[in-house]
């Protein structure tokens, strides 16, 4: 079985347990941005993996959800930023870069500016990581690893922070995804991955400096606090998440970003 990962820092807890303690047998796991990982499930080529929660509604023909499981933040999140050369108030026009990185995040921006802040940027493709004057841009979206390796302009919006403070809601970046079609064959797979997952978080909480350790020594490049980071991190698909995951989803079909789901279907294990 084919199994995607985040290779991002605040996809690591879920991983834990099969990178640095059991292995899984039958089970390859496929490093990627989550854009790349969206496309390879849409494409067939994994059984499983996090997908951004905006691509939902476009596989959930073809996919189940883990029920347990998400990455998600209430309030500051630290690693998805506009990073902007003047205030957001005044981007009306200007030039936004929006990274190829990541879907949900990218729709979760235009929402802010179009119903929270009435504005409308001209939108421009740049790399995960740009600079804000080689990509001639005035404010760029920035996630991930990237975004925690020190602030790159004389603004720095945090978009978990803006969300629930425009919305009320947390933000839900990523869902587990599973192939309906392939469910018969890999069962027992998956539920040795949802069990590794729960003893990940585990040991994310027993074992907490041990993980942290092994985060740092995977993402070297990130000169951040990854304990505070994983503290603002939510990876429970508790109640109140998902339904934050709905709101996000209904207001992104309201402005025509995303199409219609007919609701969020779960696996159903043990």
């Amino acid at each position: 079985m084919k199994l995607g990962y985040i290779n991002y820092l605040n996809c690591y807890p879920f991983y834990y347990h099969m990178f640095e303690i059991e292995p899984l047998p039958g089970v390859e796991v496929v490093p990627a941005y989550p854009s790349e990982l969206n496309r390879m499930m849409a494409q067939g080529r994994l059984d499983m993996s996090p997908i951004s929660a905006a691509m939902y509604p476009e596989l959930e023909d073809r996919v189940l959800l883990l029920p347990d499981f998400c990455l998600s933040s209430v309030g500051y999140v630290h690693s998805v930023i506009l990073s902007s050369s003047m205030p957001i108030e005044d981007l009306d026009k200007k030039r936004v870069g929006l990274t190829s990185a990541s879907k949900t995040s990218i729709i979760l921006l235009k929402i802010l500016f179009s119903r929270y802040y009435r504005i409308e940027p001209q939108y421009v493709p740049t790399a995960p990581n740009p600079s804000l004057k080689d990509a001639g841009v005035d404010a760029a979206l920035v996630i991930g690893n990237e975004a925690m390796m020190g602030e790159m302009a004389p603004y720095t919006y945090d978009l978990g922070d803006l969300w629930l403070r425009k919305t009320g809601h947390p933000v839900v970046f990523a869902v587990f995804a599973v192939n309906k079609a392939l469910i018969d064959n890999y069962y027992d797979v998956l539920v040795s991955v949802e069990d590794s997952y729960r003893k990940s978080l585990a040991f994310l909480e027993e074992e907490r400096e041990t993980v942290i350790k092994k985060a740092a020594e995977r993402y070297p490049s990130v000169h951040y606090d990854i304990d505070a980071y994983y503290r603002v991190l939510k990876y429970n698909f508790t109640p109140s998440l998902r339904e934050a995951f709905s709101f996000y989803l209904q207001s992104a079909e309201e402005m025509g970003l995303l199409k219609k789901t007919a609701g969020e279907a779960f696996l159903q294990t043990g």
